[in-house]
Parts: structure tokens; sequence; C-alpha cells
């Protein structure tokens, strides 16, 4: 593809134009694709970061494309707004286990409240008492357990009585405990460097992108060197056109440098 250029510009941009094209043929990432078209935009400012990319990645097969993925991907996925989202996420999922813990207590007390009136009323309700009967009432529309797990787990019932078996309440006991001590954690490496901060900022994007470079190293099974690193100055101009700041937002290479250097400082701290 970048064999008859030789501009580094032209050479970065025939890889941009190539992904974009793909993926509105194939109706996908249309997000990545408007991180395309920024960097396609601000071609001048662009200028001395895509020659440093070429210069340091183009012998290297598959590097350049690789690198150049990665930027529209974590622009996309792990940029100011989503990474606000994703705060917003996370306090949610905390906010729900905390009710879902309240509401199994409250559903534990009622359960063990209906037990002792169906064992001293002289009354009984036509309800589930066993733990199997919800897992199989549930499981109608699951032919794989129907297929495999029903009849093993019926026989396991019909060899082990009632005594065996933990009451509906100590489930729900234990579903409550369960969410109530939940630790809410990231799912992935860059989900978790670009929500770490307590609050948002443009460097949450700048630290998933040094994560997702070091996903990609040679030394993890990636294709970019291991040596790899690219000058704050280009680092700078990767991050204001790929999240498409305007100059009074806009980053520069000493704030990069200062970035790094505080992303050295805790990596020391949490090793030493």
């Amino acid at each position: 593809m970048t064999k008859n250029l030789s501009h580094p510009s032209d050479i970065c941009e025939a890889i941009l134009h190539e992904g974009r094209t793909n993926n509105a043929e194939n109706q996908i990432l249309p997000s990545e694709n408007a991180v395309a078209d920024h960097l396609l935009a601000r071609r001048l400012e662009m200028t001395e970061a895509y020659a440093e990319l070429v210069k340091k990645l183009e012998q290297i097969p598959c590097a350049l494309k690789v690198f150049l993925d990665l930027l529209l991907s974590t622009a996309a996925f792990w940029g100011p707004e989503r990474n606000s989202q994703a705060r917003t996420k996370r306090e949610q999922l905390g906010t729900v286990n905390k009710k879902n813990a309240e509401k199994a207590a409250d559903l534990t007390r009622l359960l063990e409240k209906r037990e002792t009136l169906s064992n001293s009323s002289g009354f009984y309700s036509s309800t589930h008492y066993h733990p199997l009967d919800l897992i199989k009432e549930a499981a109608q529309e699951n032919h794989l357990y129907k297929s495999y797990v029903e009849k093993p787990l019926k026989l396991l019932r019909e060899q082990y009585g009632l005594k065996y078996w933990p009451a509906l309440a100590d489930c729900l006991r234990v579903l409550s405990r369960d969410a109530d001590a939940a630790d809410v954690k990231a799912t992935g490496p860059l989900t978790e460097a670009a929500t770490e901060a307590s609050r948002g900022s443009r460097a949450d994007f700048v630290k998933a992108l040094f994560v997702a470079i070091e996903e990609n190293r040679q030394r993890n099974h990636g294709f970019l060197p291991d040596d790899f690193r690219l000058t704050d100055r280009t680092l700078a101009s990767l991050i204001n056109c790929a999240l498409d700041l305007g100059c009074d937002e806009g980053v520069d290479a000493d704030y990069v440098k200062r970035l790094r250097q505080r992303e050295r400082e805790r990596a020391n701290a949490a090793c030493g």
C-alpha cells in the first residue's frame, strides 16, 4: 500500500484512509473514523509526528499500522467523554451493588418469616422451597441445561434429601453479602489506566495510550519494538490532533514530559 509513497505524511494518511474506508464499507467503528478525520484534517500539525513514526516503525512489518490503529481506538474509546461516562458507570455499578445487597437482605428476612409461618401456622403456600426448583424453572429456555444438566441434577436431588441443600434464605443471604462486599474493578488495563484517577482530565487518555503501546510491544507478542519511544513533542501532537483539541486546551511537550515523570515516580513507588 505504501510502496509508491515517499513522504511520511502520505504513508501514514494512506493507512488512515484505508482503515477509514474499510470501516465505512462494513458500517463499523464510526468513532474511530471520527478520530481518523481529526488527524486527516490537521495534516500540517501532524507532519513532524508522522515523520518520527515512519522513521521508527516503517521497516518493521505491521508496526506502523498497529500504532495508528491503537491511536485511533484509544482516542475513540478512552477519550475524555468516554472516560467521563466510564466513571459514571463505575459509580452506578457500585450503587447498584449496594441496592442489591439491601434488597437481598430484605428478601432473606421475608423468606425466613415465610418459612416460620409455614411451619407454625397450620398453613403453607405452594411456593418453591428447594434451590434446585429455582434453577430448573429459570433454565427452561436453556437447551444446554435441559440437554446436559437437568437429568444428572435431578438424580442428585433424589440421592440427597433436603437437609443436604441450603435453604432459599441462605442463598439470598450469600447474595446479599457478596453484593455488599463487591469491589468494582476495571475489566482491562486501558480502562484501569484511563479511570484510576478520582477526577477526569486529558491525562487519562495519555495514560491509556501509554498502556496501549506497552500492550503492543514485541515482548507482549505485539509488533511495536520493545525500545519504541516517541518524543514528548510528537506525543503532544498526537494528543492534540487525535482528540481534536483547540489552541486554548491543547497540550505541549512540557505537559507530556511532566506526565511521564509523574507516571515513572508512581510506578517506582508501587514497586518500592
